[in-house]
């Protein structure tokens, strides 16, 4: 379960790059989601450096997940939502991720399409001693690429 007080905890405690090194997210990206306001900004020290607590540990890791799932910033916006705002999200929560599994599903699909696509032009160009190229030829011309 999802422990509330923690993913509230902003207590300094880790330098960015502690963060960084601790979520595998890149410094510039860690910036970034601040700017957007995906999560809390951090407090800064006398020297003006961020110090992040151990909510923003999490709430980072969260984030991560999410991205390599493929979730859009604002669907991670919605979702971090629900997890602040409700006490049982999960209804709400699956609807999020029901709707995302469909994007997923139809860019499987386009996908297929265009690995079907590809190994045909591929196909064409036989051992690559042509003179001329299918491939290229194909997408100058643009036939193969409407089949997409």
């Amino acid at each position: 379960m999802v422990d509330k007080a923690t993913l509230s905890d902003t207590t300094p405690c880790l330098t960015i790059g502690a963060l960084s090194k601790g979520t595998g997210c890149n410094i510039e990206t860690i910036r970034y989601y601040e700017r957007i306001k995906l999560f809390p900004e951090p407090i800064r020290s006398e020297g003006g450096r961020r110090m992040y607590g151990s909510g923003h540990l999490k709430r980072l890791g969260f984030i991560r997940r999410a991205r390599d799932l493929g979730f859009t910033i604002e669907e991670i916006r919605a979702l971090l939502r629900l997890v602040d705002e409700r006490d049982q999200p999960c209804a709400e929560v699956r609807g999020v991720a029901e709707h995302h599994l469909a994007d997923v599903r139809t860019k499987i699909a386009a996908l297929k399409v265009i690995e079907r696509v590809l190994k045909e032009m591929v196909t064409q160009c036989d051992t690559g001693a042509r003179p001329d190229c299918p491939l290229v030829e194909a997408l100058f011309d643009g036939r193969q690429g409407r089949q997409i």
